[in-house]
C-alpha cells in the first residue's frame, strides 16, 4: 500500500508537473498500478469522458446488441454499424465493445456428496528427473475422496497402465476400503474410445472395477470442473509439497509425500466444517467405504521373453540374468515397480531388483557361476583340457614350444600318448626337467621318460570307461590241466 507521502508526491508530479505514469513509477520505484490508484483515476477518467468520440452515437445500439448477443464478435458489430453510417476504425469499436460487453460466466451448483460415495483420480506431470544415464518423466497419481477430501498420492516414472492400476490398489490399501464411484477425465488409461455418450472403457480398468466392486465414471469432454476436487488437490500438491522439494530416489520421494500428507494435508481444515480437520472427516468416512477383497488385484506387467545366446533377457533397455540352462527357451517376465521376476511356466527361475537406469546388466552371481561350471566341463571334455587337468605344467611347455615354431596340436597329442604310457607323475617329472634344460618339446619329454625307465614301460591300465560295451564281455577261465595234456602230447611225439 502506498504511504501518504508517496501519494502526495505522485499527484504533484502528475497534475502539477504533467509527468507520465511510467516516468513517475520509475522515478519513485513504485508499480504503475500504484501510481494510477494515487491519481484517483475515477476523476481522471471523468475528465477524459468529456471529450467526444466517434463511437458515441452508436453506443446505445452496441449496448443493446451485446445484451441480446453477449458473445457476438466486435468485427460483426463493426459491419452492422458501418451500414448505419459509422466511419471510424474497428480498433476504436473494439475498445468500446470491451467496456460494454457483459461478463459471461457459467453458473455452477455446489455438489453435495455422501460419505464414501465418490472419489476422483488423475495423473499430474512433474517434469523429468535423471536416473543414472537415463531421463525419466516423473508423474504423480493422485486420488481424493470427494466427501472428506482425504488424499492418496504416489509418484511413478511413467503413466503406464500397470502404474495406473497400482495407484488404485495402493490407495485402497491405505484407506482400508474403496468408494462406490471413481470419477476420471478422458485419459487413455480409463477411456479407450468415446463417441458421444457411448464409451469404451479400458478392459484392465473394468477388471479392477469388478475386483473391487466400484463403478468407473468419466467426465464430459472439456469439463474439468466436474472433477474439481482432484484438480485442486493436484494444485495443492504442486504448491505445498513439490515446491522446493529435493530427493535422491523415487522411494524417498514417495516417503516424503506420505509424511506431508499425514502431517500437513490431512491436518488442514475440512471444507465442510471449519471446526474439524480432513483427518477427522476421513475417520468418519472410512467405516462406510466398501470392504477390501480377500486378495489385492494383480497389477504386474507380464510379457513373454526369450534369450537366444546369452544368459540375459532385455526389459526396459536393461538386461537381467537367467540360469544358463534356460537360454533359448520361452520364458515369462513379470515386472512390478520394484521387482523383475522371470518364470518358466509357473516356476520362478530368477528374481532381480528393478532398475530405472539405461543399459545396465543386472546379474545374479549364481547364474554366472553356473555358466562357468558348464564352460569348465566342456573344456575338460577336450584333449587339451584332459591334459591340463592331469599335468598342469604341460601348458607352459606347449606355450614355449609354440613360440619356437612347434605345432601346439602335435605337442598335445604326443604328450597325451606319453601320459597314457607312463602316467601323470612321471610325465610331470619329465616336463619339469625339460623346462629346466630349456628344451620345451614333447620329444625331449619322451627322451627323459625313456631314460628314467631304462626299460620298456609296463602297459598302463586300460581305461574302459569310454567303451562300456567292453565291460560287459565275459571271459571264461580255462582249466590249467589242459595245458599239461598238451605238454605231454608234445613229449610223446618227440620220443622216437
Amino acid at each position: 500500500m502506498t504511504n501518504p507521502e508517496t501519494r502526495v508526491q505522485i499527484r504533484h508530479y502528475f497534475y502539477a508537473e504533467h509527468w507520465k505514469i511510467g516516468t513517475i513509477a520509475r522515478e519513485l520505484n513504485v508499480h504503475p498500478d500504484a501510481v494510477r490508484t494515487a491519481i484517483e483515476s475515477d476523476s481522471f477518467n471523468r475528465t477524459q469522458a468529456l471529450r467526444p468520440s466517434i463511437t458515441d452515437p452508436y453506443m446505445a445500439f452496441v449496448r443493446e446488441t451485446l445484451n441480446q448477443h453477449p458473445r457476438l464478435r466486435a468485427t460483426r458489430i463493426y459491419q452492422m454499424i458501418r451500414a448505419r453510417g459509422y466511419s471510424g476504425s474497428v480498433v476504436q469499436l473494439r475498445r468500446a465493445v470491451a467496456q460494454l460487453r457483459p461478463p459471461v460466466r457459467e453458473p455452477f451448483l455446489r455438489l453435495q456428496m455422501f460419505p464414501a460415495e465418490q472419489a476422483q483420480a488423475d495423473w499430474a506431470h512433474f517434469g523429468e528427473v535423471a536416473v543414472g544415464r537415463a531421463r525419466r518423466k516423473l508423474s504423480c497419481f493422485v486420488m481424493t475422496l470427494s466427501w472428506s477430501r482425504a488424499l492418496y498420492l504416489e509418484f511413478f516414472f511413467d503413466q503406464t497402465m500397470e502404474n495406473f492400476l497400482s495407484g488404485h490398489v495402493h490407495a485402497f490399501e491405505a484407506w482400508s476400503g474403496q468408494p462406490r464411484v471413481i470419477l476420471y477425465d478422458n485419459l487413455r488409461s480409463a477411456v479407450i474410445e468415446r463417441r458421444a455418450n457411448e464409451i469404451h472403457f479400458n478392459p484392465r480398468l473394468l477388471e479392477l472395477c469388478a475386483h473391487y466392486h466400484f463403478v468407473a465414471r468419466p467426465c464430459q469432454v472439456r469439463a474439468g470442473n466436474q472433477k474439481g476436487r482432484v484438480e485442486r488437490a493436484i494444485r495443492y500438491v504442486r504448491e505445498s509439497f513439490w515446491a522446493g522439494r529435493s530427493f535422491t530416489t523415487l522411494a524417498e520421494c514417495n516417503r516424503q509425500a506420505l509424511v506431508w500428507r499425514d502431517q500437513l494435508a490431512h491436518q488442514r481444515r475440512w471444507p465442510g466444517d471449519d471446526a474439524r480437520t480432513v483427518e477427522q472427516a476421513f475417520a468418519e468416512e472410512q467405516p462406510r467405504l466398501l470392504p477390501l477383497p480377500a486378495h489385492p488385484f494383480p497389477t504386474d506387467l507380464v510379457i513373454p521373453v526369450r534369450s537366444a545366446k546369452t544368459i540375459y533377457v532385455r526389459f526396459d533397455l536393461n538386461d537381467y540374468s537367467i540360469p544358463p540352462e534356460t537360454v533359448g527357451r520361452q520364458l515369462t517376465l513379470v515386472a512390478s515397480d520394484t521387482l523383475v521376476r522371470i518364470l518358466e511356466g509357473a516356476t520362478e527361475i530368477a528374481r532381480h531388483r528393478r532398475t530405472y537406469d539405461r543399459h545396465q546388466f543386472v546379474l545374479d552371481p549364481a547364474h554366472l557361476q553356473a555358466l562357468t561350471n558348464v564352460k569348465r566341463k566342456a573344456f575338460d571334455a577336450t584333449p587339451a583340457g584332459r591334459l591340463a587337468i592331469a599335468v598342469p605344467e604341460s601348458k607352459v611347455l606347449i606355450d614355449l614350444a609354440f613360440e619356437q615354431g612347434e605345432s601346439a596340436g602335435s605337442q598335445t597329442a604326443q604328450l597325451l600318448k606319453l601320459l597314457d604310457l607312463y602316467g601323470p607323475v612321471a610325465v610331470r617329472r619329465a616336463i619339469a626337467e625339460a623346462l629346466e634344460r630349456n628344451t620345451p618339446r614333447a620329444s625331449s619329454v619322451a627322451f627323459l621318460l625313456r631314460r628314467q625307465q631304462r626299460s620298456v614301460p609296463s602297459p598302463a591300465p586300460v581305461d574302459l570307461s569310454r567303451h562300456p560295451e567292453a565291460q560287459s564281455i565275459e571271459v571264461r577261465h580255462h582249466d590249467l590241466e589242459t595245458y599239461d595234456e598238451l605238454a605231454r602230447k608234445r613229449d610223446d611225439d618227440s620220443d622216437p
